[in-house]
């Protein structure tokens, strides 16, 4: 048998997710969940300003495809945080940030462990 709306409701005042009967409160079960709004997303813009200029430049996703890809984009994080520390705040080629090149190197890098680990 399923349970009315009174019985519910009862049941969530019991839980303290109705704070009255005028005034209840949704219910979202998500504590363990991501909390993707933590992202500072005018950063992850630049991120991704690196990945189309990739994009256009090579073609889409070719970083998948080069070989020694570990190795080599774990070089080239290290020559933009290298760049930015020597004060060169932006990428002669694309006048982008030195960081969101390292941080595209690094994601890439992060998939490539994290293709591994699930084999």
């Amino acid at each position: 048998m399923k349970p009315n709306v009174k019985q519910i409701e009862e049941y969530m005042a019991e839980l303290n997710y109705i704070e009255s009967k005028n005034n209840t409160k949704g219910v979202k079960f998500d504590d363990s969940k991501l909390r993707w709004s933590l992202i500072p997303l005018d950063a992850l813009q630049d991120v991704v300003k690196v990945l189309e200029f990739g994009a256009k430049k090579y073609a889409p996703d070719n970083w998948k495809y080069v070989d020694k890809a570990q190795e080599r984009y774990w070089d080239a994080a290290m020559r933009h945080i290298v760049a930015y520390k020597l004060d060169n705040k932006a990428d002669s080629e694309t006048g982008l940030s030195h960081l969101a090149h390292a941080i595209c190197c690094l994601l890439f890098l992060l998939n490539f462990d994290n293709q591994e680990n699930n084999k």
